[in-house]
């Protein structure tokens, strides 16, 4: 599906980014991991100790399907169908939450999901990440943490949590060994409790930074 992005915000963006020396060399970080891996917990830990701006790509997907705008109801039936969201939407949203954060450390969570993300990122944003932080945790215990959450979520049944394994693994996990190809990939063992997860986060973002 072709999508028209070309809006008064995009202008907005376009024009801040060239005009603008925060915009050319923002620090970003990509989290990425599997449904249910604790990404948003180690993320909101991470926005206390280091002071970074946590935006999640499914938080502001969700936020367009709130708002009633002309990609909502697309975007709804994705999400519960465990697809992809065209990544010209996601990029858009995520480059006006940097815009209007103030801050110049971004944590972005659950994306890129896929390469055409990764790449549309790039061209868009014109940023490549300083690091990416890839929570590992098996299948298995991915569905009993969304299963024992009761968040009350569409996406949150097993029917959709299986859908959107498959999709992680089929589409993330090459981003994953793209960046570890790269050397920029740093992988934690997300089974853990989250007290220990979060100490070998500390560590890797105090070497970092």
């Amino acid at each position: 599906m072709d999508i028209i992005m070309d809006t008064p915000v995009d202008a907005a963006i376009k024009d801040k980014h060239e005009e603008s020396p925060r915009f050319r060399k923002p620090t970003v970080v990509f989290v990425l991991g599997g449904p249910g891996s604790g990404k948003g917990t180690q993320c909101a830990n991470v926005v206390q100790h280091f002071s970074y701006t946590h935006l999640s790509a499914g938080d502001l997907l969700r936020a367009e399907i709130r708002s009633g705008s002309q990609f909502g109801a697309m975007i709804q039936s994705m999400i519960a169908e465990g697809r992809i969201v065209p990544s010209e939407i996601t990029v858009k949203l995520l480059c006006k939450a940097m815009e209007e954060s103030g801050n110049d450390k971004f944590l972005i969570d659950g994306f890129p999901r896929n390469e055409e993300n990764r790449i549309i990122f790039e061209n868009v944003a014109r940023i490549e990440p300083a690091f990416v932080l890839f929570f590992d945790c098996p299948e298995e215990e991915l569905e009993k943490r969304i299963m024992n959450r009761n968040q009350g979520r569409e996406d949150d049944n097993l029917e959709t949590i299986k859908k959107r394994f498959k999709v992680f693994v089929e589409s993330t996990l090459p981003i994953v060994s793209y960046y570890e190809s790269k050397g920029k990939l740093r992988k934690i063992n997300a089974a853990k409790p989250s007290e220990e997860v979060f100490e070998e986060v500390k560590n890797i973002f105090s070497s970092e930074t």
